[in-house]
C-alpha cells in the first residue's frame, strides 16, 4: 500500500487519518471473542427462537475465525459454484496461512462498534451486518488472488457481490478499520486502494477510467469519509482525512483533511481540524 500517498498529520496525539492503530478501549482478540459468546448466550436465553442459529455460528466454535469461517461459508454456499463444506475448509485454510487476515478482521469490528451508533455490540456486526461480511469474504478473496488462485477468487467474488450486493474485485487492496455502513450498492474496482480508518456510506463506487493497464482506480487515504452516492472515479488521490459529499463525483485529486461536494466535486474546506470518520457527521461541513 502506498503509505507516503495515505498517511497524514504531523501531531504527535493520534488521529485515524495516520493509519490504524489499537486504542486503549479497545479489547484483544480473546477479550473480544469471549465478549461476543457472552453475548450470544445471553440473545439465546432472552430470544429461544435464535437459539440453534446462535449456537451453530457462534457458541459451537473455539475461536472467532472458526466462527467466521462457518457463518461466510453459510452465507455463501450454494450448489453450483461452492458448497458450504468447501468454504469452511477455504476460509480456515486462508486464516491459518494468513493471520493477518484474521487481525484486518478484529479491527474492522472494533471499528464498526465504534463508529457506527446503530451497532450496540460485537456478535451483531458479526452476524448480521453485510458490510462487515463483504469485507471479510474480499480479505480472503484478495488472499486467493496474491497466492496466484485468481479463477477461484473471481468466483468468490462473483457469490459475494451476489449474496451482499456489495462488488469489491478481488485485486483491490483493503486496510483495517473499514466501515461499509448499509453497504449495499458498494462497488470496488481491481486497482483500488483504500486506507485504513475508512468509511463508506451505501451505493459508493470507486471506479475505473479507460482500459489500459496500471492504475485505473482512485486511492482513497486514511480516515476518509465517503457519503452515501459518492463516486471516485480514475487514478484520483483521496487525501487522508477527508470527506466527500452524498452524491458527488470526484474526479481530479483531494488534498488531505478537506471537505468536497458537488457534481463534479470541489472543495469547500480545507485544514479540517476534525476527523471525519470520528464523527460521521454527513451535513454539517458541508454547509459554506
Amino acid at each position: 500500500m502506498p503509505t507516503e500517498l495515505l498517511a497524514a498529520g504531523t501531531c504527535d496525539e493520534y488521529h485515524p487519518s495516520h493509519g490504524w492503530r489499537t486504542l486503549p478501549h479497545h479489547m484483544s482478540k480473546a477479550q473480544l471473542w469471549q465478549a461476543m459468546r457472552d453475548e450470544a448466550e445471553r440473545d439465546a436465553m432472552g430470544e429461544p427462537a435464535l437459539a440453534s442459529f446462535l449456537y451453530s455460528t457462534v457458541l459451537a466454535h473455539a475461536s472467532l475465525e472458526k466462527s467466521l469461517a462457518f457463518m461466510l461459508a453459510n452465507k455463501l454456499g450454494d450448489d453450483t459454484t461452492l458448497g458450504a463444506v468447501q468454504l469452511v475448509s477455504l476460509f480456515d485454510s486462508a486464516y491459518e496461512r494468513d493471520p493477518d487476515i484474521v487481525d484486518a478482521a478484529v479491527a474492522d469490528l472494533l471499528a464498526c462498534v465504534d463508529r457506527d451508533p446503530a451497532c450496540e455490540k460485537y456478535s451483531q456486526c458479526l452476524l448480521y451486518f453485510k458490510g462487515f461480511q463483504a469485507i471479510q469474504c474480499h480479505r480472503v478473496a484478495h488472499w486467493l488472488a496474491s497466492n496466484g488462485r485468481v479463477a477461484l477468487a473471481l468466483a468468490l467474488q462473483s457469490r459475494a457481490s451476489q449474496v451482499f450486493h456489495v462488488d469489491i474485485h478481488p485485486g483491490a487492496m483493503i486496510g483495517r478499520g473499514v466501515l461499509l455502513d448499509h453497504a449495499t450498492g458498494v462497488v470496488i474496482g481491481e486497482t483500488a486502494v483504500v486506507g485504513d480508518n475508512v468509511s463508506m456510506l451505501h451505493h459508493v463506487s470507486l471506479g475505473g477510467s479507460g482500459t489500459g493497464d496500471g492504475i485505473r482506480h482512485p486511492t482513497v487515504g486514511h480516515g476518509v469519509l465517503l457519503g452515501a452516492g459518492a463516486s471516485v472515479l480514475g487514478p484520483v488521490v483521496i487525501g487522508a482525512g477527508s470527506k466527500v459529499g452524498a452524491g458527488s463525483v470526484v474526479v481530479s485529486d483531494l488534498p488531505s483533511h478537506a471537505v468536497a461536494v458537488g457534481v463534479p466535486a470541489k472543495v469547500i474546506k480545507r485544514d479540517l481540524c476534525t476527523e471525519p470518520v470520528s464523527d460521521m457527521d454527513q451535513c454539517l461541513d458541508y454547509v459554506i
